[in-house]
């Protein structure tokens, strides 16, 4: 038994994808993953199964659209795959962008300071003066997730307990 940590992309963001994370859980259950848990309302999943990586992305993605009636992108990492994101950020405080693949970076425009840093499949965005005032424009960054780094020790904390159980 594996245990993974979901990460869902534009899950009650803004109005979309509305999911209450009760729903969520039982979707996940009803799909036969064990000892699921949800962490704040933006889509975020610990959770465990004996299938692979790419298997549980394809069944999050499938159970999704047949609920929310449209593709929502889920990016998949292990408890340790997550410990060396955390442990590779190059920033004391930044957001980190999640893809299924090695990020390319192009036409980035950075007026304010803004940072960026290519991780394996994460870029790590260090905002000096705050994401909400920043207009850093990275169209690469569209296709993945982000998060912030207390919600990824939060989520690493609960991965490492639902392992030990």
């Amino acid at each position: 038994m594996h245990t993974y940590i979901a990460l869902l992309r534009a899950i009650n963001v803004g109005g979309t994808g509305k999911l209450a994370m009760a729903r969520l859980r039982q979707l996940c259950e009803e799909a036969g993953f064990q000892t699921v848990q949800s962490y704040i309302q933006s889509g975020n999943l610990v959770l465990q199964s004996s299938l692979t990586e790419a298997k549980v992305k394809a069944e999050l993605e499938a159970l999704l659209e047949k609920e929310l009636g449209k593709p929502y992108a889920v990016f998949v990492r292990t408890a340790d795959e997550l410990q060396q994101v955390l442990k590779s950020n190059p920033y004391e405080d930044c957001q980190v962008v999640f893809f299924d693949h090695k990020p390319k970076l192009g036409g980035v425009v950075a007026p304010d300071g803004e940072e960026l840093s290519t991780g394996k499949r994460e870029v790590y965005v260090h905002y000096p003066n705050g994401m909400g005032k920043s207009k850093l424009k990275a169209p690469g960054l569209k296709d993945g997730t982000g998060r912030n780094l207390n919600t990824l020790r939060k989520l690493l904390a609960m991965a490492e307990d639902t392992g030990k159980s």
